[in-house]
């Protein structure tokens, strides 16, 4: 028996069998497909996904994948520079295929003693007070103590589970993809910069020697599942440019919607959702894969704390309270991009006056904090606003905060050094700093690096402990 299977092998479930091995939870991830993904697509790993990785001694190996851009003009394509102030050390954009992003967190699932099974579908599953019992496409029957669904857009757990997804189907797709071009780099970026203008879904970018990366509106809406050929991709450049460009030998082609959905639920029992299995939106400002990443980091501790048997009673059930408002938020500021998008005078009209507003720092800012999901607070009740919010990556007397945080436990950082963590030292760490970069006494951390409480009274910390990592120790 299992402590948890996870439907699903993308960046999510894998993410999340990390997370869980952390805790020496006995994990099971189940891949329907045979071989990894192979097409070389490039995907964005944001601010806080770039903070998660160094808090798992992650990052390094990440940026040695990766190509750095600035953290700027993400918002609708709306070319603005990076926002001063952004309260981060990792304020950048991470460029990286997405078959490497997919197999270091794999990688680092199985050398943490996750079991990865793939050409293995979940076919059905049934639950009980004990466990679920999930069953293969193969007939073969499996029990674990919890399920959960990283399964993508078209989750069979979700599906299984009944759980609604409410939303908009696809009104616009995109046709996007790699391939060679056969006409002079000058030539494309002239044509390019001239139909830019009113077709902000339209671009050739270089993206090796002689390869571009091309996006261009598709005729219409068809099945996702059909991939486009390179013959819709010559029409539709034809239709918009007037030229093809002569392309020719794709590395990858493929479609995408604006089609927006969100779980109505996040748990039944013990079968949980995350990842595009609970949400999906139009790629627009690259958040889908980080948006699933910070689901998995979210829920991995506190289903292993459950696991393990320490967690309080309603931890669990913070998972959806937390992380279901973030995707609607995620999902409202990717309807607005693409309405921006639009070639209709309104539409263009509305992105002209924000194009002006993000000339004010403030307005810059505070939109690159929604796609970067910098600026999450999560609702811990009253308090400094400081309270809620991830901490940024601190110098402290060992080197660097997110040092401190590999194993995921939780952290009290005392700039007193008149606190204790006492009977939670088994779940929660503690580090005595006086220097410590705070302008707070002490701060409890949670183990994805929220800030779970402020203050400097050991009975008010003791309460904290307690609410969210469960009784202390004998």
């Amino acid at each position: 028996m299992f402590d948890v299977i996870i439907a699903g092998c993308g960046p999510t479930g894998a993410m999340l069998a990390a997370e869980l091995r952390l805790h020496d939870v006995r994990v099971l991830v189940l891949e329907k497909e045979t071989e990894p993904v192979s097409f070389v697509r490039i995907v964005g790993l944001h601010i806080r996904s770039l903070e998660l990785m160094a808090m798992r001694g992650l990052l390094d190996r990440v940026l040695q994948h990766g190509r750095r851009r600035p953290a700027g003009g993400f918002f609708a394509a709306i070319p603005k520079p990076v926002p001063k102030g952004l309260d981060s050390a990792y304020s950048y954009l991470l460029g990286i295929p997405q078959p490497v992003i997919e197999h270091l967190l794999e990688e680092r699932a199985t050398a943490l003693g996750a079991q990865v099974r793939r050409g293995c579908a979940v076919a059905g599953f049934e639950q009980d007070d004990e466990g679920v019992t999930v069953e293969l496409a193969d007939g073969e029957q499996l029990r674990s103590r919890y399920l959960v669904g990283c399964d993508g857009g078209r989750s069979t757990v979700r599906k299984l589970l009944g759980v609604g997804f409410p939303g908009e189907p696809s009104r616009a797709e995109t046709l996007m993809g790699e391939m060679e071009v056969g006409v002079p780099q000058e030539e494309i970026a002239a044509k390019v910069t001239e139909i830019r203008e009113p077709h902000h879904r339209f671009w050739l970018r270089p993206f090796d020697q002689g390869v571009y990366s091309v996006l261009v509106p598709a005729a219409g809406v068809s099945d996702r599942a059909e991939p486009p050929t390179l013959e819709d991709f010559k029409q539709q450049l034809r239709t918009i440019a007037g030229t093809d460009f002569g392309v020719h030998s794709p590395r990858w082609l493929s479609r995408f919607g604006d089609a927006t959905r969100l779980a109505e639920r996040y748990r039944l029992g013990r079968v949980l959702l995350a990842g595009d299995a609970a949400h999906i939106h139009p790629p627009i400002g690259g958040q889908g894969l980080n948006l699933g990443v910070q689901d998995a980091f979210n829920l991995g501790w506190k289903l292993a704390a459950q696991i393990r048997g320490w967690a309080p009673e309603t931890l669990l059930d913070t998972y959806p309270a937390e992380r279901r408002p973030v995707a609607a938020d995620v999902l409202d500021n990717t309807r607005a991009q693409i309405e921006l998008l639009s070639t209709e005078p309104g539409p263009q009209a509305v992105r002209r006056l924000l194009t002006e507003l993000m000339d004010f720092n403030e307005v810059n800012r505070h939109l690159m904090e929604k796609i970067t999901a910098i600026g999450i607070r999560y609702d811990f009740g009253a308090g400094p606003d400081l309270l809620g919010r991830r901490l940024r990556d601190i110098d402290v007397k060992q080197g660097r905060l997110y040092g401190l945080l590999h194993r995921g436990r939780g952290l009290l950082l005392d700039r007193t050094e008149r606190l204790t963590v006492g009977g939670w030292s088994d779940r929660v760490d503690y580090l005595a700093d006086p220097a410590a970069e705070l302008d707070v006494p002490c701060v409890l951390l949670r183990p994805d690096g929220h800030v779970a409480w402020i203050g400097d009274d050991q009975r008010d910390l003791d309460d904290h402990l307690s609410r969210w990592f469960g009784k202390p120790a004998d």
